[in-house]
């Protein structure tokens, strides 16, 4: 048998054992959501059935959504090129043993919520809050005692409407553009166009392991008029998940100028972790924090405000599905 040979042999060992441990790991995960208490706080509970109207956006609490079809697949990057994009000096990057970084990429197909259907696409880099930089892997642990959470690069979705409202009363960095969220027996792949140029296609095969009972609290940092804002979204529902080595997939990066910065990130080829969530329910509280982002130097160009978002509709119109070639 030549070195090629035994090369192959022993990385499908290697893989066979680490997907043992990563199948008992799983397992044990699933074991703890069942156990866990619902992470919604009870004020959400008691607001359920009252009515809100915000920026002329109109809600019946909770903020939620129902039967999502989502997908995630996590990535590794360099923990430099990251902290680079972080604003401020009180976001650092989450750095795995080896110091790189994980982008998350998470892509939502709403099917129920207040203000309509639409396509959700998240970027992110996965990131602690605080003075100084955590220790490597426990912030994955301590997510609270952290600030564990994902700063939101760019989240492109379908609808004005949805612009209108996590933009502006959230903060998140919406705006519109094509986007598709397709899914087959076998894989579930999601692209998103910006002016005819490809910004952003995720694919993953669809994991087999599961369905893991989902119920999670998630933390979501975005930087809009010149403060950080941060929110929260919980998540009930089952998910089929991969680790590496079985997780398999790619995330390809476009020439559109909304990721044309996130090519110095030294994007693992292969993810670390995918997730396909066929009908996940999600709530976003509508408690926010914000902190006004400071710098050691007077800051001259002046950031994106409110004039971006107080002029827009309630439409809840689609753009034309993506073209752009991969």
């Amino acid at each position: 048998m030549n070195g090629s040979a035994n090369g192959r042999v022993l990385g499908n060992v290697l893989g066979n054992a680490l997907g043992t441990v990563n199948g008992s790991l799983l397992r044990a995960a699933g074991l703890a959501f069942r156990l866990a208490p619902s992470p919604v706080p009870r004020r959400q509970r008691r607001e359920a059935g009252r009515h809100a109207l915000v920026d002329g956006v109109p809600f019946v609490m909770p903020v939620d959504s129902r039967g999502t079809p989502a997908m995630m697949a996590a990535f590794s990057i360099d923990g430099d090129a990251a902290a680079a994009k972080l604003p401020g000096d009180e976001l650092h990057p989450l750095r795995l043993a080896n110091g790189r970084g994980v982008l998350l990429v998470t892509v939502l197909s709403y099917q129920h919520t207040d203000i309509g259907r639409y396509i959700e696409y998240s970027i992110g880099i996965m990131c602690t809050h605080g003075v100084r930089p955590a220790p490597r892997l426990l912030p994955g642990l301590l997510r609270g005692r952290f600030g564990t959470g994902l700063y939101l690069l760019d989240l492109p979705v379908s609808t004005e409407i949805s612009v209108k409202g996590g933009k502006g009363i959230w903060g998140m960095p919406k705006h519109r553009a094509p986007l598709s969220f397709d899914v087959t027996d076998r894989r579930v792949a999601a692209q998103y166009d910006s002016d005819g140029l490809l910004a952003a296609r995720a694919e993953i095969d669809r994991p087999s392991f599961g369905p893991l009972p989902l119920r999670a609290a998630a933390v979501a940092y975005a930087s809009f008029r010149g403060m950080l804002m941060r929110s929260t979204i919980y998540f009930t529902g089952d998910a089929y998940v991969a680790v590496a080595p079985r997780a398999t997939g790619r995330l390809v990066l476009g020439d559109a100028p909304e990721v044309r910065s996130l090519h110095d990130l030294d994007l693992g080829e292969f993810p670390m972790f995918t997730a396909y969530l066929p009908a996940v329910s999600g709530l976003l509280d509508d408690h926010v924090e914000s902190w006004f982002l400071t710098s050691d130097r007077r800051i001259r160009e002046r950031p994106e405000g409110l004039e971006s978002v107080v002029d827009l509709g309630l439409s809840e119109e689609w753009p034309p599905a993506p073209v752009a070639k991969v």
